[in-house]
């Protein structure tokens, strides 16, 4: 898909609706929504009971009656209807009366690099049914890429790899374009049931899915790591509440091997690049974005298996966004050519 920067400049909302969370950048204001992309439904009476980070509290503990649904996966929308309103709902009223004074926006919103045009238009719709006159569609490698502050508009290689809930994407980008890009199903979803699994398998003990993510910021500290870990699960023969002391170093060997399919996505960008933007990564090295870039370890094994720098994002959850946001707000040029003497 092209991207016109004259477009992007006049609209007033950038959206990023990712699997894990949704986020909205609001023009000259910045980023007003980061939540989970979870909405809590009543299935009696159809009625949305909660959003956001409380929806996604609910998970596995709500009586049969309620639902928890994630309207979004893999950066696609699954169910139109749903993510509209649940984006009502995190918006709020504030912002939509300032719509009803105006004239309504136009809006851009992120899709992923290989997204088809069924997924294209679910885009589409979802804002336009929020009173969107106009969506710009802009690929999220790209908009990473800016939110990143790569030089994207230089002739010169950056490569990326924006790590998701369900996907990771791994690109080369050159002069504002995408020269080779790959998709893995390999995402934190997935190293969340690396984890649980080997846990289930070395233990016998069964844990909840919440309980994943604060286990990794054990194992990506070196110190809290050396002491080890306890958690607290059920265990899968008695059912019953019970804790155990981790070894830490076997769940990261647990984590490693999903983490592999992401060095087979490089390899494979790498062989379709010229030789001459190949080369220009071995100084550049790669860029680690997306919510899941701060995986334990997998900075360490991309610089390992490549022998190339590998750098995470300041920020590495909010680079699409901020980057569309970048374009809103006319912060990014395009690279002007040096016209021929003749």
């Amino acid at each position: 898909m092209s991207i016109s920067l004259e477009r992007l400049r006049r609209c007033s909302i950038a959206v990023d609706l990712g699997a894990s969370r949704t986020r909205v950048y609001l023009k000259r204001t910045g980023l007003i929504v980061d939540e989970p992309t979870v909405a809590a439904v009543n299935t009696r009476t159809g009625a949305v009971i909660a959003v956001g980070a409380f929806a996604e509290r609910m998970t596995g503990r709500t009586p049969d009656h309620i639902r928890v649904v994630r309207p979004v996966a893999g950066g696609t929308v699954v169910d139109i209807a749903m993510a509209q309103r649940m984006l009502r709902l995190l918006l709020g009223n504030k912002l939509r009366r300032a719509w009803r004074r105006k004239p309504l926006p136009s809006a851009a919103v992120c899709v992923p690099h290989d997204a088809d045009p069924l997924a294209q238009r679910a885009a589409m719709e979802t804002l336009a049914g929020l009173g969107a006159k106009r969506v710009e569609l802009v690929d999220t490698l790209i908009a990473t890429a800016v939110g990143c502050g790569l030089p994207v508009e230089r002739p010169e290689a950056t490569m990326i790899v924006v790590c998701g809930a369900a996907t990771t994407h791994v690109a080369v980008l050159s002069l504002g374009s995408i020269v080779a890009a790959e998709r893995v199903p390999v995402g934190g979803e997935t190293v969340d049931h690396a984890v649980i699994q080997h846990l289930r398998n070395a233990h016998a003990l069964m844990l909840p899915t919440q309980a994943v993510r604060p286990l990794h910021l054990v194992l990506g500290d070196t110190a809290l790591a050396s002491l080890g870990a306890e958690v607290h699960g059920r265990d899968v023969a008695t059912g019953l509440a019970r804790s155990v002391q981790i070894d830490v170093e076997g769940v990261r060997n647990a984590i490693r091997t999903p983490l592999t399919g992401i060095l087979d996505a490089i390899s494979a960008v790498l062989r379709r690049c010229p030789p001459d933007l190949v080369a220009d990564l071995a100084d550049r090295g790669i860029m680690l974005a997306g919510g899941s870039a701060v995986l334990p370890g997998l900075d360490t094994l991309l610089r390992e298996a490549t022998g190339v720098p590998v750098n995470i994002a300041d920020n590495p959850g909010v680079c699409a966004v901020e980057g569309l946001g970048a374009m809103l707000e006319g912060k990014v040029q395009p690279h002007v050519l040096s016209s021929a003497i003749t």
